[in-house]
């Protein structure tokens, strides 16, 4: 028997929620009261494992809102999320898509268009939809209460291929209702323009690692970021990574970062335009802030090429960033060096080119009196702190060369005492022989 922790919980405002399940029911969920108790107070539908619910889309509007639902039998429903009525119905299979079988083909991604694309006086209902294997349909469904002889009432249909390899998991549709991305295993994420009905950007396989191995990517959810902004992408992978995508500046994430060891199930975005909720395969649930370094990198970018300039890894997790714009970059007091290599560029910049100074003590002195006769009395003192570096540097020059004269000596002297050793171990050994001749 699994262990059972009871959680105090303190309630929650006044809510309602609709939900679905694998044997096709929908539930309603409602707490009354400033603190009160969520209950169940209805269900909608019998239990049947063949209209299992694979997806769903709520136009959550203050006048004919919809609940738009996708079951395994191939049917999509539009319910009335007020009292559960069906409003319309739609078999997958009769929208025209090639090669679609219900079985091998599920729906994994529907979307019911809000304002975009309905027009609520002839009571049309847009909805888009995305099959297992790539195949996409955008299509216009009249509800029940349409007049049969509203001519704006007859329902359109336009089909396109997202992919033709791979499995779709996840899609998305942005906030205006203009853009729809799409990703899954095999399947980089792809942007879609829904009024021209192409292909706009593409994200870039992943590199291969220190071993040399390349692990293709599987994306498992996907939203946009922001309301007004579509070319920020959050998504997420099965081997639980988030990434950031900016697809006006690169193909590859410009932040990845890995939250804990389950597959990522889940990311929505906030109404704020820069939170996203993420939620794994194991039950963790947490929010990140994606204006800030999810992985403690401090990233400086320039802001018309768009590429980054250079990166600071700072340890903990980054919560703001300011910039100093008064800020002067000025070498330390005791090198001169760098200092007189400062003042020679901003000399370069005003008169129009000084010669690059040369890094032997001896150019530097030569260098000095230019230098001198340019800026007159000003940095007076960095200059002559350069004159002593200079000097100081050819002091040392010549104390190199006496050591080194110093230790060629002693060497020689050596060598000298290890031959005469030899000779007279030598003469030794005849002085034996003669007297020793056997």
């Amino acid at each position: 028997m699994p262990r059972i922790t009871t959680v105090e919980t303190p309630g929650c405002p006044p809510l309602r929620v609709l939900t679905t399940d694998v044997l096709g029911l929908v539930k309603v969920v409602e707490a009354h009261g400033k603190v009160g108790t969520p209950k169940l107070v209805e269900t909608w539908g019998s239990p049947d494992v063949s209209r299992s619910v694979l997806a769903t889309s709520f136009a959550d509007r203050q006048t004919n809102p919809l609940l738009a639902v996708a079951r395994r039998n191939g049917v999509v429903e539009l319910l009335n999320p007020l009292n559960g009525d069906a409003l319309a119905k739609v078999m997958v299979c009769e929208l025209g898509l090639s090669n679609h079988s219900t079985e091998d083909d599920p729906v994994v991604g529907l979307h019911l268009f809000r304002t975009k694309k309905t027009v609520l006086s002839s009571r049309l209902s847009v909805l888009l939809i995305c099959t297992e294997k790539g195949k996409a349909c955008l299509r216009s469904i009249p509800l029940k209460e349409a007049s049969s002889l509203d001519a704006s009432a007859v329902p359109t249909s336009r089909n396109w291929d997202v992919s033709t390899a791979g499995k779709v998991i996840c899609s998305s549709v942005d906030s205006e209702e203009n853009y729809a991305l799409f990703g899954g295993k095999g399947i980089e994420l792809n942007l879609w323009d829904l009024e021209s009905y192409n292909r706009i950007w593409t994200s870039k396989l992943p590199r291969v690692n220190s071993l040399g191995i390349f692990s293709p990517t599987c994306f498992t959810a996907a939203t946009f970021l922001g309301k007004e902004d579509h070319r920020k992408i959050v998504a997420g992978t099965n081997n639980y990574q988030i990434r950031l995508y900016d697809i006006s500046a690169q193909r590859r994430p410009v932040v990845s970062v890995d939250f804990r060891e389950s597959p990522i199930k889940v990311v929505k975005e906030d109404l704020n335009g820069h939170t996203v909720y993420v939620g794994t395969g194991t039950g963790d649930l947490a929010s990140f802030d994606m204006r800030t370094g999810l992985d403690s990198y401090l990233r400086i970018w320039d802001s018309r090429s768009r590429q980054l300039l250079s990166a600071v890894f700072l340890k903990q997790h980054l919560t703001n960033v300011a910039i100093d714009s008064h800020f002067y970059s000025e070498a330390p007091a005791g090198d001169a060096t760098v200092q007189i290599r400062d003042l020679q560029a901003d000399e370069q910049i005003e008169a129009g080119g000084l010669r690059t100074m040369e890094k032997s003590p001896r150019g530097k002195k030569n260098n000095i009196e230019k230098i001198k006769k340019k800026m007159g009395k000003k940095n007076r003192m960095v200059i002559e702190a350069f004159e002593l570096s200079a000097s100081e540097d050819e002091d040392m020059d010549k104390q190199t060369s006496l050591k080194r004269k110093e230790l060629t000596r002693v060497e020689r002297s050596k060598n000298l005492k290890r031959k005469k050793r030899k000779i007279i171990a030598n003469n030794e050994d005849q002085i034996m022989l003669r007297c020793y001749p056997n």
